[in-house]
Formats: C-alpha cells, structure tokens, sequence
C-alpha cells in the first residue's frame, strides 16, 4: 500500500475518532465547538484530484453527521472548504512545485502561507457550519461570535497538532 495513501487513511480515522470521542464533549457554552477534522482536508496532497477531494470532503462531513446527529451540516461545509481549497491554492501555489512541495504542511509550505492558509479556510467553513445550523439573520450576531470564537481555537489546536508532527522542509 501506498504510504502518502496509508497517512491519510490513518490521519482520517484519527481525526474522525478525536472529533467524535474527544472534542465534541468541549463545548462551553454553545459558544465554542473545535472542529479539527477539517485538517484531514487541509493536509490532503496537492495532486488530489479535484473529484476526489469533493468525495473525501464530503464522506468526512457526513461521517461527522453520522455521530453528531446534523444531517448533512459538515458535508455541505466540508464541500465548500474543499471548493475554497481549490480556489486558495491554485492562486497561491505555483503549479510547478508540486514535485517538490507534495502537501501543505507548516513544514513544508512555511509559517506565514500555512497560517494564511489555515485562517482563512476554517473561517469560511465554520462561517457555512454555524449559518446553516441557525440559518436566521436575526441571530447573525451571535453566529458570528461562534464563528470567531471556534474559529480561533480550531486554529490553535491545528497549529498543535502541525508542531507535534512538525517535520523541516528537506532540501535536496
């Protein structure tokens, strides 16, 4: 088996069981809701097809339905994130330096663009998350304080997560 293909199947298991079995119960007063497995399709390769991102972005949403009991919510908020994905790198990643660049990691793509990277994806998809749970405009204040609220700490538990795994780029 292909190990780019075993670390991701790994990494989606992981991420699925922390969400469910772990983060889901840290919740503070509604306010805040972790969401770390959107990192599995932040990581994702480069090359990943686009289709393919589209189908593992929204499997990953729906098996977070699946324990959370929200019917569809992470799957359309995944899909958005995998569509933002596709946007945010095909304008900031230059084409030839997928050979040498094969994932967007804090180690590889360094910490500005990663940081970048890493704002402005989970804004948008926990903006679409908690707009589509609510989806009232009367509530928008308090909708996007959640965002921002849960937003940061999903950061600072990715940003974690990359330093714990952090591997320096290999020059060659």
């Amino acid at each position: 088996m292909n190990s780019v293909l075993f670390k991701n199947i790994l990494r989606f298991i992981v991420l699925i069981f922390v969400q469910v079995f772990l983060l889901k119960n840290m919740v503070f007063y509604n306010l805040n809701v972790p969401f770390l497995y959107i990192l599995f399709i932040l990581l994702l390769p480069f090359e990943t097809p686009t289709w393919l991102l589209f189908i593992l972005s929204f499997l990953l949403g729906i098996t977070i339905d699946l324990f959370n009991d929200t019917l569809g919510l992470h799957a359309a908020a995944c899909t958005v994130l995998a569509l933002i994905r596709v946007f945010f790198i095909n304008i900031t990643v230059q084409k030839d330096n997928y050979d040498s660049e094969p994932e967007p990691t804090l180690g590889i793509m360094g910490f500005r663009w990663f940081f970048f990277y890493t704002v402005i994806l989970t804004l948008i998809h926990h903006f679409f998350v908690f707009n589509l749970e609510v989806f009232r405009f009367s509530e928008i204040g308090n909708t996007l304080g959640r965002v921002f609220i849960s937003s940061g700490l999903t950061i600072v538990l990715i940003f974690v997560t990359e330093l714990v795994f952090y591997k320096k780029k290999q020059r060659s």
